[in-house]
């Protein structure tokens, strides 16, 4: 088998911990929605597996599978189109997963910031799933024999580590190319949102303060007034991209209209550059609430049938597993595991 064999496929995923944010929306679902419809299979999962890694409440836990979902498709993902499913409905990813921990080495789990960053001084006292996440995360995207993974900058390593599991494993088992070297695909003004109260600080679902963030579930009213409450600093917006470099809340507000707007940063100051808050804040409040709020409220009238969004998971979980499985039986063969075939 070569490279060349594979499907052009797209995999990516968000995980459901605490709602979803301005930031999920422009650093992933919105490419997601581009993404569809265009030279590829579709493949976006509700990674539910990956939120357990830290406590979660089981009511909740549903609730936000649900609310990520809800979110996917109010934002435009077309269940028929692409595959959305939640990860826990497929236990081919556990499956996976596990054989990957068996090739994956110690030294590279080490390696990864995003456990450092998330463990801080506890690494001995979070569980041994937030460790290995980037081994499931792996499992996650070669399941589908995944070409391409749009994901977030801070997402980058993870994408090279599946890559080196990926050829490891080749090379182990000496079956060329079964797993695909998977591109990961990093573009676009807005792939890291950052807080609205500090520029420096990436929008975040846990902040301490709602105004923090622009809410998915926000209604038009409070996604204007976050904005035009958003901290800038006292200078206009420059005249070049360069005046940004050191501006970081500006920054971040410019490259947040360039993404709602589907245009670049140059644009958004050839435009813009000049001029005071007082006249942009309000420009970006009311694009902001043209294009988010009817999400909102599409994902309101969504979350009202709880059952209908698990149907869709369920049905999406029956087609990932048809693409899912055959791999996955291929992989016991070449590993020499006995397993029924299903």
């Amino acid at each position: 088998m070569t490279a060349a064999t594979h499907t052009p496929r797209v995999f990516s995923g968000i995980k459901p911990s605490g709602g979803l944010t301005l930031g999920n929306y422009l650093g992933a679902i919105k490419r997601f929605v581009d993404m569809q419809g265009q030279d590829y299979e579709t493949i976006y999962c509700v990674v539910d597996l990956h939120a357990i890694t830290v406590w979660q409440d089981p009511a909740e836990l549903k609730n936000a599978t649900r609310e990520v979902a809800a979110g996917f498709i109010a934002s435009g993902i077309d269940p028929t189109k692409s595959i959305l499913f939640n990860q826990a409905s497929v236990p081919q990813h556990a499956e996976l997963g596990w054989i990957f921990n068996c090739v994956a080495r110690v030294g590279w789990m080490n390696r990864m910031t995003q456990f450092k960053d998330k463990a801080g001084k506890n690494a001995e006292k979070v569980s041994l799933g937030l460790y290995a996440y980037p081994s499931l995360m792996a499992a996650d995207i070669l399941l589908y024999h995944a070409t391409h993974v749009p994901v977030g900058e801070d997402q980058k390593q993870h994408v090279e580590l599946t890559r080196d599991i990926a050829t490891k494993f080749n090379n182990d088992f000496k079956c060329d190319d079964f797993f695909p070297m998977c591109e990961p695909i990093i573009e676009g003004p807005a792939t890291r949102v950052m807080n609205l109260r500090d520029g420096s600080k990436k929008m975040s679902k846990s902040g301490e303060s709602d105004m923090e963030r622009i809410n998915m579930t926000d209604d038009a009213d409070t996604i204007a007034k976050k904005f035009k409450k958003a901290k800038t600093d006292p200078e206009p917006l420059p005249e070049s991209l360069d005046g940004l470099s050191e501006r970081p809340e500006a920054r971040n507000l410019v490259n947040i209209y360039a993404a709602l707007s589907d245009t670049t940063n140059e644009a958004v100051i050839a435009e813009f550059g000049g001029e005071g808050w007082g006249k942009f804040k309000p420009a970006l409040a009311d694009l902001a609430v043209d294009k988010l709020a009817p999400i909102s409220t599409e994902m309101k009238r969504l979350m009202d049938d709880p059952a209908e969004i698990d149907r869709i998971l369920l049905a999406g979980a029956d087609r990932a597993q048809e693409i899912a499985e055959p791999i996955l039986q291929q992989t016991y063969d070449i590993v020499g595991l006995l397993r029924p075939k299903r």
